[in-house]
This record gives C-alpha cells, sequence and structure tokens, in this order.
C-alpha cells in the first residue's frame, strides 16, 4: 500500500512539474505566435459560397439558406482536421471580424459549429447582406480567409 501511495505522489508531482513548464512555454509566446499555432492554412482554391439563397433574390421570410464548400471539407468545431471548417453567417455586417481571432457569437455571427450546411433565418421584413465566412476547429477564420462574397437579399 505504501508504494502505491509513493509511486501516485510521484506521478502527480512529474505531471505538475511538466504542466508548469508547459505553462512557462505558453507565457513566452506572444499572442500572435499562439495564434499562429491555431490558425489553420486553407488549401488553394478554397471557397464558400451561397446555394441558396442568391444575390437579389426578393423573399417570403423565413429565408432557407444552404451553404457550398468547394476544395474544403466540413467538420464540427473542436475537430481540428487538416483542410476542414465550419461555418459561420454574417448577417448585415459592414465591417468584418478580426480575422486572427475566434469568430464571436452575436445576432450578426451565426455559428454552425456543428457542422450543419443549411439553416432558417427569421429576418425582419427588407433589404440583408448575407456572407458566409469558414472557422477552423477553433472558430478562427483560415489563413487566407475562406470567405464568400456579401450577398443582398429582400425579404418581404
Amino acid at each position: 500500500m505504501f508504494k502505491i501511495l509513493v509511486v501516485t505522489v510521484l506521478s502527480f508531482s512529474f505531471f505538475a512539474c511538466n504542466t508548469e513548464k508547459n505553462e512557462d512555454k505558453h507565457s513566452e509566446m506572444s499572442h500572435d505566435q499562439m495564434t499562429e499555432m491555431v490558425r489553420s492554412k486553407a488549401p488553394e482554391g478554397a471557397e464558400v459560397y451561397f446555394i441558396t439563397p442568391q444575390d437579389g433574390d426578393i423573399i417570403e421570410g423565413p429565408v432557407k439558406v444552404q451553404f457550398g464548400l468547394k476544395n474544403m471539407g466540413v467538420a464540427p468545431a473542436g475537430t481540428d482536421q487538416k483542410n476542414t471548417g465550419h461555418h459561420h453567417i454574417l448577417i448585415d455586417v459592414n465591417e468584418l471580424p478580426d480575422m486572427t481571432k475566434p469568430l464571436p457569437a452575436n445576432d450578426n455571427i451565426v455559428h454552425f459549429g456543428g457542422g450543419q450546411t443549411e439553416t432558417t433565418l427569421n429576418l425582419a421584413p427588407g433589404q440583408h447582406t448575407l456572407q458566409l465566412l469558414l472557422g477552423n476547429y477553433a472558430h478562427i477564420p483560415h489563413d487566407p480567409p475562406v470567405l464568400s462574397k456579401k450577398i443582398i437579399i429582400t425579404v418581404k
């Protein structure tokens, strides 16, 4: 019993020392270096686009939205797999978010971290802009960003 206790205490001490060393390494890294650790490279030719609606469409609400993706795969948030990401819709966003940080979740930036490729939006009547942006496993846009062209729709 005493041997088991000693081995257990030594094991915890070893893991605690390694954790402190890893934390020291991270504290020595700049924010840019840490971001580069989680920012994923986009493959050449990667493209995200709207299947529906199309630019200029006039639609009765609710709005069915289908996402398209070329030269990449869809994976849920948290899944770190090369050449994959998950969708985000930017609704009525005039200024793009910081492409080096995780995307915020709010009424204008909607996350589809489950790997969804379509949704239904309940938008107020009037004109709206929509844009798709792919995020990696940590909700950070790829380098370079995989961003659709902005479309304008009108909801009746």
